[in-house]
């Protein structure tokens, strides 16, 4: 029966409190539309649901969930439950989950862990936060070179089930040196009788495990790949990362820079679920630093308020200025700041970066300033509102837009690359940032540009 004619019957089961003809339902279902159900439901009925359903089931959907809603089911499971559930996941999702709770309690699910997965959960844990040590697992296939094909299938054989993947095929040393990584088609399609040194080509590509996971995420995106290895600073191999773990760490990434691209800290919770404390402590300090910034819009009104009283004509177009050059540099602020992000540009590019912002700046500033030039020209038509000298008025504002875009762009191009160059995040240059910044220069520009032009007349 499709999914959704089953969703109401499971539905108004949950609602009635029949978890168990809901189990008897969901346990047909496919993994991810289980999960689906599962992140619609309050943690007691995801529980409830949970063990109506077989173990094996019950774990994996466990896996995929939120580290947050994995730590509130945690809470509503029995001592037994615990220790079944935490046994049971793959290392790698172990640790996302151990490094997100607190230290007492996470200290409290080690001590539940059989002497075998505590083991590697606390040597998954020694390694640095962010670091790739902290996704990999040490579940993974490894064969000497001197074995046959015969062999190595054999050993897959016995222990593929306790593997991560049966992908890829590692070749280690006699002091476990990763030597090469095979996939495992080679030896399908290859005559038992021949050796694995025979089909090596000893070419391999491997992240070392104190490197940050961003580092995960370059490598899997430029190579294409599935799986790769990962060797401590000896170069022995010590785990496998899987391309599941890096989509996780590549979508956190991405939450983290929307979010401050937005103006304001990322708040590392679901939105939903994070307190509202927590969300106006992550959103208040940008928006002080913010409306600080902009203080000095109000200040720099205030020098030219001498201009402003002899033309108030003028403060008509200050939102139009302001908005335009803010605008212009936010753009260009997310494209640079994206380009950084997927490795098309670098450090070293900033200069042919910059050529092409001013142009683009020139471009989109001359079509803007025209667009301005005639509507004061057209309205003058009809209306004495911009007064006799509204020529003069049209090529301020025309002229003014050119620079004020041009500025703009020039700023959001270029402050990222100044952010990477002194190692912070490029993503801090947010678009409200790059908008505070230019909104006050824009001033600057626009009654510099109108005290050359009007001097004499309207100044």
């Amino acid at each position: 029966m499709p999914i959704h004619r089953l969703y109401p019957n499971v539905k108004q089961a949950i609602r009635s409190g029949d978890f168990s003809m809901a189990g008897v339902v969901v346990r047909d279902w496919a993994l991810h539309d289980l999960i689906e159900l599962l992140t619609n439901l309050m943690p007691s009925e995801q529980m409830a649901l949970l063990r109506q359903v077989p173990p094996s089931q019950a774990i994996s959907a466990f896996q995929y969930l939120a580290p947050s809603a994995q730590e509130r089911l945690l809470g509503l499971m029995t001592t037994t439950e615990k220790v079944k559930f935490l046994n049971e996941m793959t290392p790698d999702d172990r640790t996302v989950l151990l490094e997100e709770l607190p230290e007492t309690e996470s200290q409290e699910m080690l001590g539940l862990l059989h002497p075998e997965e505590r083991a590697v959960a606390e040597s998954l844990l020694q390694y640095p936060e962010d670091s790739i040590g902290r996704l990999m697992t040490p579940n993974y296939l490894a064969v000497r070179e001197k074995w046959t094909v015969g062999q190595v299938l054999d050993y897959v054989r016995e222990h593929g089930r306790n593997t991560e993947t049966l992908n890829a095929v590692y070749v280690i040393n006699e002091i476990g040196e990763l030597i090469d990584d095979m996939r495992i088609r080679q030896f399908l399609l290859a005559p038992l009788s021949k050796t694995v040194s025979e089909l090596m080509d000893r070419k391999f590509l491997a992240l070392r495990a104190t490197d940050n996971q961003e580092t995960a995420v370059l490598l899997f995106r430029r190579e294409d790949r599935t799986v790769l290895p990962v060797v401590n600073d000896a170069g022995k191999l010590v785990g496998i990362v899987t391309i599941d773990d890096v989509l996780d760490v590549a979508e956190e990434e991405a939450t983290e820079d929307i979010h401050k691209l937005g103006g304001m800290e990322a708040l590392d919770e679901p939105y939903m679920q994070i307190t509202f404390l927590r969300m106006v402590r992550k959103r208040a300090g940008w928006l002080v630093m913010l409306f600080l910034g902009e203080m000095l819009t109000a200040t720099a009104m205030g020098f030219f308020q001498r201009e402003i009283e002899r033309a108030v004509v003028l403060a008509l177009f200050i939102p139009l200025m302001i908005s335009s050059g803010g605008n212009s540099g936010s753009q260009a602020a997310t494209l640079v700041i994206r380009a950084l992000a997927l490795s098309e540009v670098g450090l070293a590019d900033w200069w042919r970066v910059l050529r092409r912002e001013i142009l683009s700046g020139l471009a989109l500033g001359a079509v803007l300033g025209l667009i301005g030039f005639f509507r004061i020209s057209i309205w003058s038509l009809f209306s004495d509102i911009y007064g006799p000298h509204w020529l003069l008025v049209a090529i301020t504002v025309g002229l003014t837009l050119i620079g004020i875009v041009l500025w703009g762009t020039l700023t959001g191009c270029i402050l990222p690359f100044v952010l990477r160059r002194l190692g912070f995040d490029p993503a801090t240059s947010s678009a409200p940032f790059v908008a505070t910044l230019v909104d006050v220069t824009g001033l600057i520009i626009y009654f510099s540009v109108a005290s050359l032009i009007l001097k004499g007349t309207l100044l």
